[in-house]
């Protein structure tokens, strides 16, 4: 099956900036639309931001809207979160997502943690 790895994720003060980069192995991604997504504790995994194949549509929470910014770089891959002005309540185990006929895979996550 296909693997996604996350990365750039750690523990940053309120305000700064993370860039998290998820890279696809196993096949080729690029025709499908992929989505991050986010788990704090004690909640439900929760959608933070999807995007297309193409990558000329994109879709955010109402939490991240003009903070966050979805990209994807097909040649490389690659899936990009770019996160500006971060609040505490962004602290979340952040994962990539693929579904590929009607099977969902994830990457192992990667914590953003945001202190205050």
């Amino acid at each position: 099956q296909v693997q996604l790895v996350e990365s750039g994720g750690g523990s940053v003060q309120a305000g700064e900036s993370l860039t998290l980069s998820c890279i696809s192995s196993g096949r080729d991604f690029s025709r499908y639309s992929m989505g991050w997504f986010r788990q704090a504790l004690g909640t439900e995994r929760e959608l933070v931001a999807a995007i297309n194949w193409i990558g000329d549509t994109t879709h955010y929470a109402d939490s991240v809207k003009g903070r966050f910014t979805i990209s994807r770089d097909n040649d490389r891959a690659t899936l990009y979160l770019q996160m500006n002005a971060l609040k505490p309540e962004d602290t979340a185990v952040y994962y990539c997502q693929v579904i590929i006929l009607l099977q969902t895979y994830w990457g192992q996550g990667t914590q953003v943690t945001v202190s205050s």
